[in-house]
């Protein structure tokens, strides 16, 4: 379970040796372990397991005979908010808007390293793993990278769940829930369009969605907080 209310319980202003060594010990190390663990499911997927490759393959064909000309556009519409460029975009505009508002970089920064560790992790994995997209019709560019696992999916993941666990600060329960609902389903559009448009087998988007999960567990921890302690005599 995650405690959502960390970064509000101890707001002191890190220092510099601080930061160097969460950032080594918090970020770097459970990145490169969980980097091994996804170069690792990669090769059991490309090496043992290759003929679970036929059962996605039905898959992908599937998703090509619900292709309407309306799912086209939405899916297309889905997709580029997983793209490099929008979740840089976003992720700029939201941690610095934060760190206006609350004056804590350390804070403001949290999404940002969900989606750093997240593409480190997916680009250095897709470079040993090497996999081919699924043979359909793919609706989109291919990217120079290769399909395992979906950078899409992980980076939409990391982005908009870090979003979601700040949206949680917000006073107003019907603006809160509203706004994490929405961060909430919009990864989930961004998975369902890659399978869509023929971009990615099912595995490539199940590790991909996990790439990012883990990345926002990284990220939201990626700095030592002290819970608030309840003083002695006080309710």
């Amino acid at each position: 379970m995650l405690d959502l209310d960390r970064w509000a319980d101890d707001t002191s202003t890190p220092r510099g040796h601080e930061v160097r060594r969460d950032l080594g010990l918090r970020v770097g190390v459970p990145a490169a372990v969980w980097w091994v663990v996804v170069v690792g499911l990669g090769l059991l997927l490309a090496g043992p397991l290759v003929g679970f490759k036929d059962r996605e393959t039905a898959v992908s064909e599937w998703f090509v005979e619900q292709r309407t000309a309306t799912l086209d556009t939405l899916t297309e519409v889905w997709s580029a908010m997983g793209t490099t460029e929008t979740i840089i975009g976003i992720c700029l505009v939201v941690s610095g808007v934060v760190w206006w508002r609350t004056g804590q970089w350390w804070y403001a920064v949290v999404p940002a390293i969900a989606v750093a560790i997240q593409a480190g992790v997916f680009m250095l994995a897709a470079l040993v793993v090497s996999a081919e997209r699924p043979e359909v019709e793919q609706l989109d560019p291919a990217p120079p990278t290769s399909s395992f696992p979906s950078g899409h999916s992980g980076a939409s993941i990391a982005l908009y769940v870090s979003l979601a666990l700040m949206a949680q600060r917000i006073g107003h329960t019907w603006l809160r829930v509203c706004v994490t609902v929405v961060l909430l389903v919009l990864p989930l559009l961004v998975v369902y369009s890659r399978l869509y448009r023929g971009m990615h087998y099912p595995s490539d988007v199940v590790v991909g969605v996990l790439n990012g999960l883990v990345c926002v567990v990284i990220g939201w921890y990626w700095l030592r907080r002290t819970p608030l302690r309840v003083e002695d005599g006080d309710g």
